[in-house]
């Protein structure tokens, strides 16, 4: 900390710069708030109204959402167009109708009291009541200044939109007050002089105080509420004999939002939704209060101010400065007084970004060798199977373009047997000529050099694409190649072509294919391009050849059951069809291909199996005089019982690591650290193969199945009553409880504090 100290004090001075800004604003501040506080009274005075205003409107919005919501319930409108018939009254649905009214009004205090009128049946519906006499429920509930008749013509029978009577004298059975009426006609389209139902809201006063009262309750404060025809909506505090003089004082600006009238500060807004108009008066005592009290607390928050920052200034510039501090540690640096450890940092940091580009360049720079040594493997049959093919090609970029195509092997001629100094160079310039030669007349194609005097090429491409090479195509640009090579650099080539394949597994099978054709091509200047079937094989040997029969081992070994038995079937297409073996030949090559069978006995994963000694049997059992076909059909048979004890103990091996992985989630579910990564490096596997070996097993994602085990803990203790939310986030292994409640909304389809409710219902 000693060493690098120079940091800290630049992180604390720079905050402590930062801090006297702030300082000086409230300094300055103190000294002027006598001339500004006026205007931010003013300022809060207009954004607490502005806020009542929203309240309100945002209350009556909810009062015609809930007009909206009526005209869609469906008990309603079989009420409103049931025929009006005096046998026959549905009872029950208005009775049902009054009950699915008294929730209504839990969620809404503008809802404490309203009612609908059916018209053809003359009744007035209440939250658990119902009147099939308007002019009783009037008795009850009724206007002071309005009688039964003009009740009914006026709120009854005519067709209201969105209408709001003003404030009006209201009488209850327990209780005079005053009320707004929110009025509104069913369906909602009604436009006629009348309509089948009205829904009524009758809103208390005291309910829009209640919404007014931040600003009532400052001393002398008063509140008055004009619909847009001037009528009053509501009035608060000593509003009327203000509201009077506002209105017949032509000194009064009703545009402005806010001014002086006599002693106190109006502020005025008009709404742009419905036209009201809103007037807020605050006496000017109140206004000066708040600079009072700004005077008495300045200088001590100030100085709390400075102490607190002061201290936060010191815990950040530690913080801040730790990193460089470990940096410069890790880096090693040697400081001195007068270095810099920003520069040193940049000096270092851009060593690493240029030696993580030239490591990138010297990638680039291999990609050829690691491409080179990826046709080799594939010609020499090393890859099990052809996903493995797939990956290894994307990996090193090879550009193999398709499935089908020819496996062709280029030879310059004259140079068999030589291999001095001078003659391996001149052979490594005409190589390099081929390609180049072969690159003009082909294009691009995967080539690898086979010794020093041989070339191998790939012709790859889709079998149905209509630009897929054919054998004409790739006979007359072999013949061509040959003829420009020795027309322009005097270079005598020959080219040994394999049959077409039909799938990349089989390169390398087709690679063999153009070796022996070949070896048994006829000598130098014969012709320039022999195919695969035109030169005579020899039938005096079975065809068996080493690392075909390391390839069977290889595959049998790896469960490849597929692959293994295409390898059968080409050792007996090339040992019935290309040559014509002798009995002594067929027997010695069922001998050989019999053995092998019985060195793979020897290896591990078949020796501890239970069921080796059956297939030990069978295969001593193996008669080498038996016929071709009969010979294939065991071998074949042998084959896959061995590939299946290898899958078999894959997938014993994968059930433990899964049954592991389970047994890891049981015991640290609760812990927010345990990911994949943990949960490799506990199993000892890489991240990749223990998720995939999950997804083949149980048929999940890892990291689905670690959210529903801690969903499923969690629901468990969502019935219990003992934990909070944020609690139980914490001990089913979630650092943010947000982060919890949205896992479980999308696990569950509700939300933890919903479930639980559900729960305790």
């Amino acid at each position: 900390m000693i060493r690098y100290s120079k940091v800290f004090r630049r992180f604390l001075f720079s905050y402590l710069l930062i801090l006297i800004i702030p300082s000086l604003a409230g300094f300055m501040s103190y000294r002027t708030s006598i001339s500004v506080t006026e205007s931010i009274s003013i300022e809060n005075s207009v954004t607490q109204l502005q806020k009542s205003k929203e309240l309100l409107e945002r209350r009556i919005a909810e009062v015609e959402g809930f007009t909206r919501q009526i005209a869609i319930q469906a008990d309603l409108n079989v009420l409103m167009t049931d025929p009006l018939s005096e046998e026959k009254q549905n009872v029950y649905g208005i009775w049902k109708m009054t009950r699915d009214l008294t929730t209504y009004g839990q969620t809404n205090d503008f809802l404490r009291h309203f009612f609908i009128y059916l018209r053809n049946y003359d009744v007035v519906l209440t939250p658990g009541s119902a009147f099939f006499r308007p002019e009783h429920y009037y008795e009850s509930y009724s206007y002071e200044d309005m009688s039964v008749s003009e009740w009914e013509s006026d709120v009854l029978n005519k067709t209201h939109f969105r209408e709001m009577m003003p404030l009006r004298p209201f009488v209850t059975p327990v209780s005079r007050t005053s009320v707004v009426t929110y009025m509104q006609s069913l369906p909602l389209d009604s436009f006629g002089e009348s309509s089948p139902a009205v829904v009524v809201v009758i809103i208390d006063e005291k309910v829009i105080a209640e919404m007014l009262s931040g600003i009532t309750n400052q001393n002398g404060s008063w509140v008055h509420i004009l619909d847009a025809n001037g009528n009053t909506i509501s009035r608060q505090g000593n509003s009327d004999s203000m509201a009077e003089a506002l209105a017949s004082d032509p000194r009064f600006d009703g545009s402005r939002t806010s001014q002086f009238y006599e002693d106190d500060l109006v502020v005025t807004i008009r709404s742009s939704t419905n036209g009201w108009v809103y007037h807020a008066g605050i006496p000017k005592e109140a206004l000066m209060e708040n600079a009072n009290k700004i005077k008495r607390i300045s200088l001590s928050v100030t100085g709390g101010a400075v102490l607190v920052g002061l201290l936060v200034g010191l815990a950040l510039a530690y913080r801040n400065s730790a990193p460089i501090h470990r940096l410069l540690t890790a880096l090693g640096q040697e400081t001195t007084a007068d270095s810099n450890v920003y520069d040193f940092l940049h000096g270092n940091i851009s060593e690493m970004i240029l030696s993580n580009k030239q490591l990138e360049s010297e990638l680039k720079r291999q990609q050829p060798i690691v491409r080179d040594a990826f046709y080799k493997r594939l010609i020499a049959g090393e890859f099990q199977s052809r996903e493995e093919i797939i990956a290894a090609a994307v990996q090193s970029n090879a550009g193999l373009s398709g499935n089908a195509g020819f496996a062709a092997i280029v030879q310059i001629n004259g140079y068999s047997g030589m291999d001095n100094v001078e003659v391996l160079n001149e052979l490594q310039a005409a190589r390099l000529v081929l390609k180049q030669s072969l690159q003009e007349l082909a294009g691009t194609v995967p080539t690898t050099d086979l010794g020093a005097d041989k070339l191998v090429v790939l012709f790859v491409n889709e079998e149905t694409d209509s630009g897929s090479y054919v054998q004409e195509q790739v006979d007359a640009m072999l013949n061509q190649l040959a003829e420009s090579l020795f027309k322009e650099y005097k270079i005598s080539a020959k080219a040994a072509v394999s049959a077409r394949f039909g799938s990349v597994s089989d390169i390398s099978h087709a690679y063999e294919q153009a070796k022996q054709t070949l070896e048994n091509a006829a000598p130098f200047g014969a012709k320039p391009v022999y195919w695969y079937g035109e030169t005579a094989l020899s039938s005096e040997t079975y065809y068996y050849p080493l690392d075909v029969e390391m390839r069977l081992i290889g595959t049998i070994r790896a469960g490849e059951g597929r692959e293994a038995r295409r390898l059968i079937d080409r050792i007996v297409e090339q040992n019935t069809e290309a040559r014509e073996l002798s009995a002594e030949m067929r027997q010695q090559l069922s001998l050989e291909m019999k053995g092998t069978l019985l060195k793979l006995l020897d290896q591990k994963t078949f020796a501890e199996s239970e069921a080796i000694e059956p297939v030990r049997n069978r295969i001593v059992a193996i008669q080498p005089t038996e016929a071709v076909d009969q010979l294939r059909d065991e071998f074949v048979e042998v084959m896959e019982a061995l590939c299946g004890m290898v899958a078999s103990k894959k997938n014993d091996q994968h059930v433990r690591i899964v049954e592991q992985l389970k047994q890891l989630i049981e015991q640290h579910y609760g812990q927010s650290e345990m990911s994949l990564y943990s949960l490799a490096e506990q199993v000892g596997r890489p991240e990749k193969y223990i998720s995939q070996v999950f997804k083949e097993v149980v048929g999940d994602n890892l990291s689905d199945y670690i959210e529903r085990v801690r969903m499923d803990r969690a629901e468990r203790l969502l019935k219990e009553p003992g934990h909070t939310i944020d609690e139980i986030a914490a001990l089913v292994g979630y650092n943010s409880s947000h982060s919890f409640r949205r896992a479980f909304k999308r696990v569950t389809g509700v939300s933890p504090s919903a479930y639980r409710s559900a729960q305790d219902d």
